[in-house]
């Protein structure tokens, strides 16, 4: 007995040891946020979450029995939550788009393998798995794709998420569904996301097929400009397929063919868009480049190298605080769930839940599984707080400073974009859509057509309009079912752009100029 006390007091000694060269200079971890929480100025919304780390998050914690003694040294022994080294390194979200089957999951479980997140054995369980439904070359999408439905369809469906990590940067990986049925998902992924990684399949009519009208590659590529994903790497993917073989012509041919479409889509193909050939299932000329037996003609980067020096703007962690929630559940409270827009938090802060205007305040914040005093702008944050219950809360909800709460509307001034009405439908006062804002899914009606722009000059032009067609520019009034949380475009670019969806297409695309209670 005694020697077991002797060793609770060492162990006392030693956590409270720990917890005092544990606990951070604040001022300098502040100062290390705003220097290093950079983004793209142009960044997004909020964003999915898989069911298996929903499962995860939900699981009750089994306490075993342990002596009284033991248990009451653990309670006093807890270290305080800390700034994770990881807080120095910047953090982006990267959205990997494309048509169905370019290879979407498989490039991002062959990241997540080869940057030492999956090991060996998972790897030989999920092949065998592959083999077994007849599937040889599915088995690395099998780490992205977690849920039934989507290893026998062989189809994303959730958004999946991920992380790994390079030398100077975090990243989350958002593996978007390419499946046309589940474009509001991909929309969901593409909101929150900083950069986009554009996967093309290399194969005979696989690269044709997503090109052509209809086909999510130029639907993606649209969608993506609209959400703020400012920074494109077009990664032709497949390049080991027989009918391809690593061919320069093939690379060049898809290349001739996008860059036009890129810049069509608003890109500015110099500066913004990056293009390389690689292989996801084998994994070739992505963690290193590929070796010139192989391709010959290849002198540029590997995939790892070009997401690690992609420049995004710095943003302000000072400004109003902003977070649209995507997702919320109970874990020892109330938890929310999204991506913070703008500011920064900290453990004890008070805030709003808007547009219920609910004071809550801030128990806990966890980056993944990680539990940290504060976080800046950019980053995915699970937040535990207290003062609301989980079923009065919806995805679409902002968590919001008190001082500055974001605005809340039934009605807005748009400028919209038309990009192609479904057969025989004309855009005028009365079309009814879905609007996709952030997290918010919302119906929607257009009010008033109120100026057409001149497509050349976008200047107003001074003729009324009573209906407009494909391709135009519009100034509108847009009013909605339920009240939404929306900023002006001038003023938040990523909670004032929006695109309109009807059965199942992107009809217009459109920014927030001005707001209306």
């Amino acid at each position: 007995m005694d020697n077991i006390e002797e060793d609770i007091r060492a162990l006392q000694l030693d956590s409270s040891a720990e917890d005092n060269n544990m606990v951070p200079n604040e001022n300098g971890a502040e100062h290390e946020e705003s220097v290093v929480l950079d983004k793209m100025e142009e960044d997004l919304k909020g964003e999915s979450h898989t069911a298996s780390h929903m499962e995860e998050d939900a699981k009750p914690q089994i306490m075993h029995s342990e002596p009284q003694a033991a248990v009451e040294v653990k309670e006093q022994a807890t270290p305080e939550p800390v700034e994770d080294e990881k807080n120095k390194k910047r953090h982006l979200n990267v959205v990997f788009i494309g048509h169905v089957d370019a290879g979407k999951s498989t490039i991002g479980g062959q990241i997540l393998y080869l940057s030492g997140q999956v090991d060996e054995r998972t790897i030989q369980k999920y092949e065998k798995e592959a083999k077994d439904k007849s599937r040889e070359s599915w088995y690395m999408a099998y780490i992205m794709d977690t849920n039934e439905e989507e290893r026998v369809k062989g189809k994303t469906v959730e958004v999946g998420r991920a992380h790994f990590e390079t030398e100077t940067t975090r990243f989350t990986i958002l593996d978007a569904p390419g499946h046309k049925s589940y474009v509001p998902n991909m929309i969901m992924g593409a909101s929150q996301a900083d950069i986009g990684v554009l996967v093309i399949s290399a194969r005979k009519g696989e690269f044709e097929t997503g090109y052509e009208r209809g086909g999510q590659t130029r639907e993606h590529v649209q969608l993506a400009k609209t959400l703020g994903v400012t920074k494109l790497l077009v990664v032709v993917n497949k390049m080991d397929d027989p009918t391809v073989n690593w061919s320069k012509e093939r690379y060049d041919e898809i290349e001739s063919k996008m860059v036009p479409f890129l810049k069509s889509s608003g890109y500015n193909v110099k500066k913004d868009i990056q293009f390389l050939p690689i292989s996801g299932l084998c994994g070739t000329n992505m963690q290193t480049r590929v070796d010139k037996k192989i391709c010959p003609w290849w002198n540029g980067q590997c995939l790892f190298e070009a997401l690690d020096v992609i420049e995004v703007p710095l943003r302000d962690p000072s400004g109003p605080f902003r977070m649209p929630i995507i997702d919320k559940f109970k874990d020892m409270g109330t938890v929310v769930m999204g991506k913070v827009e703008s500011g920064s938090v900290r453990e004890g802060n008070s805030l709003l839940i808007m547009p219920n205007k609910v004071q809550v305040k801030v128990i806990a914040i966890f980056i993944d599984e990680d539990r940290v005093r504060s976080a800046g702008p950019g980053e995915n944050l699970r937040v535990r707080v207290s003062g609301i219950e989980e079923e009065d809360i919806l995805s679409g909800f902002v968590l919001s400073s008190v001082e500055k709460p974001i605005p809340v509307v039934h009605e807005f001034i748009a400028q919209l974009h038309i990009l192609e009405l479904l057969d025989n439908a004309i855009f005028t006062a009365g079309y009814k859509a879905v609007l996709h804002i952030h997290s918010v899914v919302e119906e929607c009606e257009i009010i008033e057509l109120m100026q057409q722009l001149d497509p050349k000059t976008r200047k107003p032009m001074k003729k009324k309009v009573l209906f407009v067609k494909n391709g135009a520019a519009v100034i509108c009034r847009i009013q909605v079912t339920n009240m939404i949380c929306i900023e002006k475009f001038a003023d938040f670019q990523q909670l004032g752009r929006f695109t309109l969806r009807t059965e199942g297409k992107t009809v217009a695309i459109g920014k927030v100029t001005d707001l209306r209670a």
